[in-house]
């Protein structure tokens, strides 16, 4: 019982710090992401594409700036649409950020067409000159979305996948303490040391992975799929298309009518997919 007490408040303590260092990274990224947008605002002015290059420079720098950190506004959001739908139905991920771009850039050229009249309401536009105005619009949104997300996954995945080690040493997940050498882990690395290296879950949250251990939790910014890989030595599986599980981790099973849920060290409960039941139940987790 001492035990358990000793880990209970050592994950409370973790807990603690968990939101602020998930908060953190979130406005971290942020900042970052607002920092490279006003490069391209400012670069987009001072080259001043379609017809712009005729205005005053400062007159330009007000417009592509305020253009460049509204258009971040409406496309990065699509990337939680982008990340759901890739892990629900396991489609590929270009194509996807085509059809989400295709999407965003429709309010994106409405507020655009609309700023161009202000103060005063524009003219209901001919179809020709919408699709135009749509076109021109979709070309930089395209082109930006495609600098921050598309290319940006993929070196990120290429990242990752460069420190996988090639051969793995399996091991018990759980309650393992020794103190022997690990190798490098990408997803492991990027966690606190006060939260360990015992993964009991992972968990996706947007384009982030909450990574639970028997200490705590944090957030990772990597695919959930990409994070699997790096706990593949550890028994478990994915049983929900957000949630993947540690085998040992399982202490109970909790069910509410066709629901079912498997509570985890710690009193962490993880959602069960209705696909998964019969195969969790063949298996002998339920």
């Amino acid at each position: 019982m001492g035990g358990k007490d000793q880990v209970s408040r050592s994950r409370n303590q973790a807990l603690g710090s968990q939101s602020m260092t998930g908060r953190a990274a979130f406005w971290r990224k942020i900042l970052i992401d607002l920092g490279v947008m006003t490069l391209i605002g400012v670069f987009l002015a001072v080259i001043g594409p379609f017809g712009s290059i005729e205005q005053p420079l400062a007159v330009r720098l007000i417009t592509w700036l305020t253009f460049s950190y509204i258009g971040y506004a409406i496309y990065s959001p699509m990337s939680v649409v982008v990340e759901r739908t890739h892990a629900a139905l396991d489609l590929p991920i270009l194509p996807l950020w085509i059809v989400a771009t295709l999407i965003a850039t429709v309010p994106m050229t409405v507020l655009i067409y609309f700023v161009q009249f202000l103060p005063n309401l524009p003219p209901v536009p001919l179809l020709d000159e919408a699709l135009t105005s749509y076109g021109y619009v979709f070309v930089i949104g395209g082109g930006v979305t495609l600098l921050f997300n598309v290319l940006g996954l993929n070196a990120d995945k290429r990242r990752g996948n460069s420190h996988i080690p090639e051969n793995q040493v399996s091991g018990p997940p759980v309650a393992q303490h020794a103190q022997a050498e690990v190798p490098e882990n990408p997803l492991i690395d990027q966690l606190p040391a006060e939260l360990g290296s015992d993964v009991v879950a992972l968990e996706m949250e947007d384009h982030y992975v909450r990574v639970h251990t028997m200490l705590g939790s944090d957030l990772v910014l990597m695919r959930l799929r990409d994070a699997m890989v790096h706990v593949a030595e550890i028994e478990g599986r994915q049983v929900h298309r957000s949630w993947w599980v540690a085998r040992l981790a399982v202490e109970d099973v909790k069910r509410e009518g066709r629901n079912v849920r498997l509570v985890l060290t710690g009193g962490l409960e993880a959602p069960v997919s209705r696909a998964q039941v019969n195969d969790l139940k063949d298996a002998g987790w339920i």
